[in-house]
């Protein structure tokens, strides 16, 4: 009876040593599954940053021609970011090859095809769906962000040989058809103030988070409104409760949208249409992803928030981090728990809110982190 007891001992020490080396296994992707993906999403961040650059700069400023420029400003913009306090790279040295390039976005097949034409493309008597087949139609930039010379480290995955992993994540920003935007390219109908997107220099910001609210305070006002889309005499009593609510979550715009025309907007609490867009919200990302949707951009001017009608100045994509109900929550009772690669769950919700802001640097217009507030969307432009 011992001999067999000592040979019981004697397996179940072999299997705890094969189960914790099991669990060291585990411990150890887990870590470096987050850390990588901590890094990659600065390396898109980096990409985003370098394509929305060079494609603000594609044409010269009367439009004759391919501006040349455009592949270095979008390599310096990209450069000019960090992944894990480490340079990104952009491997580009001149020219339209490498990791900055010029070329045509297909709205249709969703595909970049890189073009050094700098000849602009004839519009005249050319239908929409004829240029955006037409290869030559320069209307975007494409950048690719890495981490090859300086490698992502590795933490216990090392253990097994991994001493770290390269990386990389490309954007391409892009031109819409000139002056309009077509039915249907925007997701949802609120309209973000452009002021909100831009930085002291006038550079469009792309990982400062922004809220949206009433307005009242002056920290957080000029960020946005709901609107219908309407553009048929606009300014003679904005859009109303029904007419934004029957859009959110819908296919989007209508019909087409011009830009430099007013559209109607409405700066008030619309609590119907916002309780819609708080469940879709859920329903689309079961509140642990990050929801990407692309909304039109108007001038607020010097308004403390939006008025019945706005002038539409172009559109932007976005990804909303978080959206706040109408009741307040004074306990943090319903502060995020998890986003993304992201994940807090210390029972006191302030301490998970503090800890959300900073990962995803969330921020007032004055660059205070952003607070908890009822009734307001949080997003990454």
């Amino acid at each position: 009876m011992q001999s067999m007891l000592r040979n019981q001992r004697g397996a179940t020490a072999i299997l705890v040593a094969l189960c914790l080396f099991a669990l060291i296994g585990f411990g150890a992707l887990a870590v470096d599954i987050g850390h990588l993906c901590v890094a990659r999403n600065e390396l898109q961040n980096a990409a985003d940053a370098g394509a929305l650059a060079g494609a603000r700069f594609l044409y010269n400023d009367d439009g004759t021609a391919v501006n040349t420029g455009a592949n270095q400003i979008a390599h310096d913009a990209a450069t000019a970011n960090m992944s894990e306090r480490v340079p990104v790279e952009v491997n580009w040295t001149g020219g339209n090859a490498g990791d900055a390039q010029r070329g045509h976005w297909s709205f249709a097949t969703r595909t970049f095809t890189p073009n050094d034409s700098l000849l602009p493309a004839d519009l005249w008597n050319v239908s929409t769906a004829e240029l955006d087949a037409d290869t030559d139609f320069i209307n975007a930039v494409r950048v690719t962000a890495r981490r090859q010379s300086t490698p992502i480290a590795s933490f216990f995955a090392r253990i097994f040989g991994h001493e770290s992993f390269e990386g990389a994540a490309d954007a391409t920003a892009y031109l819409g058809f000139a002056g309009t935007l077509a039915p249907y390219d925007v997701d949802q109908p609120i309209a973000i103030c452009e002021d909100s997107l831009l930085t002291g220099d006038d550079q469009y910001t792309c990982n400062v988070g922004r809220m949206i609210n009433s307005g009242q305070d002056e920290t957080t006002n000029e960020t946005g409104g709901w609107t219908d889309f309407n553009q048929d005499d606009p300014c003679t009593g904005g859009t109303n409760a029904e007419a934004v609510k029957s859009l959110v979550c819908a296919e989007g715009n209508p019909e087409t949208i011009f830009l430099g025309m007013d559209m109607a907007t409405n700066g008030g609490e619309i609590q119907v249409a916002f309780d819609d867009l708080v469940q879709c919200w859920a329903d689309n990302t079961s509140k642990i992803r990050l929801w990407p949707v692309v909304l039109p951009v108007v001038d607020c001017g010097d308004q403390n928030n939006v008025g019945t009608c706005q002038e539409v100045v172009g559109a932007v994509e976005v990804n909303i981090v978080w959206i706040t109900k109408a009741g307040t929550d004074p306990l943090y009772k319903e502060a995020p728990t998890q986003m993304d690669t992201w994940a807090n769950s210390d029972p006191d919700g302030e301490v998970r809110w503090d800890d959300f802001v900073s990962h995803f640097k969330l921020e007032n217009a004055d660059g205070s982190p952003a607070p908890y507030a009822k009734k307001s969307i949080y997003f990454l432009p």
